[in-house]
């Protein structure tokens, strides 16, 4: 059962979102001495990382401690404006000097194929297990419902892709190749959880919390960890048909 916390404006979603992600990084280094965080791209979460990257956050959370990784990313170079690894070093890594042997990026350079089997084997080394289960997985979600990079009608959500952890996809309304987690790794995590914002969304969040099960449709329905738990910080305009419910 997925957990709702609303606030008022994404300023103190990004407060709490903040003070969620440090209490998930403090259990998983004390249980296994490491916190593995998968970041989540787009605009949505972008208050949260400069909320992490100032006071108190970047002196109080485990950095040393943290790897980050992606949990999809656009078929671009590192330096592309629209490159989800760029947005993160700007607003989050390079203000804190983040530790770069704990950076682990999806190099979207290189041929998607290519870079989402070099992703796949990089968290399967640092892992060491099958599936890998990260400590927490940060997804936004579109307005028709993609979350990662997982959108409507997308071969990821197939069966024959079920063994799979990342996969690159040709996403045909946006014409160009995305690199992204599956299914089967989010559901692997121990915690994962939404960041969504705007109004604009706020249709889809009713539909993902309240419709029926349609992942082919709304792919946030594929969020369902089998052992973490799923929790969604919403803003005013996001939650705005749950009120109304």
């Amino acid at each position: 059962m997925a957990i709702i916390k609303t606030h008022s404006t994404p300023q103190t979603l990004a407060q709490a979102a903040a003070a969620h992600i440090q209490d998930a990084a403090f259990e998983a280094v004390a249980e296994h001495g490491f916190f593995s965080l998968a970041l989540a791209g787009g605009s949505t979460p972008i208050p949260t990382y400069q909320t992490l990257s100032a006071p108190p956050y970047e002196e109080s959370m485990p950095w040393e401690k943290t790897h980050i990784f992606w949990g999809d990313e656009r078929s671009v170079p590192p330096d592309h404006e629209n490159s989800n690894y760029k947005m993160a070093r700007d607003v989050l890594l390079d203000p804190l000097s983040f530790p770069e042997d704990n950076i682990h990026r999806i190099r979207g350079e290189l041929k998607p194929q290519e870079a989402a089997k070099e992703y796949e084997k990089e968290i399967r080394e640092f892992f060491n297990g099958d599936p890998p289960h990260f400590d927490l997985i940060l997804l936004g979600m579109g307005t028709d419902g993609h979350t990662a990079s997982l959108f409507p009608g997308s071969t990821a959500l197939l069966s024959p892709q079920k063994s799979r952890l990342v996969l690159a996809n040709y996403i045909d309304a946006l014409e160009s190749w995305r690199i992204t987690f599956t299914p089967r790794l989010i559901n692997a995590a121990f915690q994962v959880t939404f960041l969504v914002s705007g109004e604009k969304k706020a249709k889809r969040v009713y539909q993902a919390l309240s419709s029926r099960h349609q992942p082919d449709k709304l792919p946030a329905h594929i969020v369902n960890p089998a052992e973490g738990t799923v929790t969604w910080y919403l803003d005013a305009g996001a939650s705005k048909y749950l009120h109304d419910a």
